[in-house]
């Protein structure tokens, strides 16, 4: 019984890993996102940070992307589509997944 066990518990504890890894590139993505658009917006240094931050916070109000693309779209007042938002965080995930891979 010992050897299920300890393959239940090798299961639980990769799914866990998975899912905070998952979690990790989601914020980190959300947090580059805002970035790159904290820029194009104007801003700089703590006022970037913080947008950074409401961005990633955007993510939390329901399950997937789409609100923070929804956020991030309104913020620019019509100056960018959904499709433009996706793409770039689309390109935004391969990069945080590089950067979490890399340990930085």
């Amino acid at each position: 019984m010992t050897t299920f066990n300890d393959r239940e518990n090798a299961f639980e504890n990769k799914y866990a890993h998975d899912e905070e890894t998952k979690f990790k590139i989601a914020a980190r993505a959300n947090k580059l996102l805002g970035l790159w658009a904290a820029e194009l917006l104007g801003k700089s240094g703590d006022d970037a940070s913080a947008y950074a931050l409401e961005v990633i916070k955007a993510d939390f109000e329901e399950a997937g992307h789409e609100d923070v693309v929804r956020k991030v779209v309104a913020d620019f007042n019509g100056e960018m589509n959904d499709d433009e938002i996706r793409t770039k965080l689309v390109e935004l995930t391969r990069t945080a997944v590089e950067q979490i891979e890399a340990g930085t």
